[in-house]
């Protein structure tokens, strides 16, 4: 049998490094996985780990840039998921933001509902690292790439969406603008779901179907950040380029 090479074996070690960091949580960062019990749990012994890498730390910040990476399925793919009746079956535009932003407070509590969700835990747990990239240039550079790469999805997402449902973007703003306040939004609600703090539901009187807070909150963005256009113009939903003068905007008093 062939020796294994050091990429082999730092993938070897890195893999289960994950799997401990996913099982624990990412109250504590990667400090709280050491490098010994890791080589335990795959049968190496410490002379193997410290030709990869010269001490705990180093081994530590490979792991945390190696968790910024992983990803279990695509930004969008839950998002895409829960929203695909309305978009095939005449839904409406708050018909969308209701169901997507529900499954995002849905998806977020996994973290603590479902333990055995690996997709939810993997989000939390890069969301609590990237709170702490400053400290370390590796770990900074990989959420800025783990951002840059889920703006990029959403941007396009949200784009698709505008065309189909006769939206353009208000100026100055663009679907990137949009894309980074939803995430902002997001990403705040699900630190709550990560400590635990249960998601408001709101009940409207002109509404016979449950918001949720983030459901309402991300209503009032899309209520400044977009406006409708004719049905007969042709527009870039990114830009405004070509598109008609606005329509009413979405109406203000109804509400990943």
């Amino acid at each position: 049998m062939s020796r294994r090479t050091a990429e082999q074996t730092r993938r070897l070690i890195l893999d289960a490094a994950l799997q401990l960091l996913l099982e624990r949580g990412a109250s504590a960062g990667v400090q709280h996985i050491r490098l010994q019990e890791v080589l335990r749990a795959v049968g190496l012994t410490s002379g193997a780990a410290y030709r990869i890498w010269s001490d705990q730390d180093q081994f530590h910040r490979d792991l945390a840039v190696e968790m910024m990476g992983l990803r279990v399925s695509a930004p969008t793919a839950s998002a895409t998921a829960a929203i695909a009746d309305f978009v095939e079956h005449g839904g409406t535009i708050d018909d969308v933001i209701r169901a997507a932003t529900r499954d995002h407070v849905e998806y977020a509590a996994q973290f603590h509902r479902r333990p055995e969700s690996q997709d939810s835990h993997v989000f939390i747990t890069a969301l609590a690292l990237r709170t702490a990239a400053g400290s370390w240039p590796e770990l900074r550079a990989a959420a800025a790439a783990r951002h840059e790469e889920s703006i990029d999805a959403f941007s396009r997402f949200y784009s698709e969406l505008l065309l189909r449902f006769g939206y353009r973007m208000r100026e100055p703003f663009t679907v990137r603008d949009l894309a980074e306040a939803m995430a902002a939004l997001g990403e705040g609600f699900a630190v709550r779901a990560a400590e635990g703090l249960e998601h408001p539901i709101i009940a409207l009187d002109d509404d016979p179907t449950e918001w949720t807070l983030f459901g309402i909150a991300a209503r009032g963005l899309a209520t400044a950040f977009i406006e409708r256009f004719d049905d007969g113009a042709t527009a870039d939903a990114t830009t405004n380029e070509g598109a008609a003068p606005a329509a009413d905007p979405l109406p203000a008093n109804r509400s990943r």
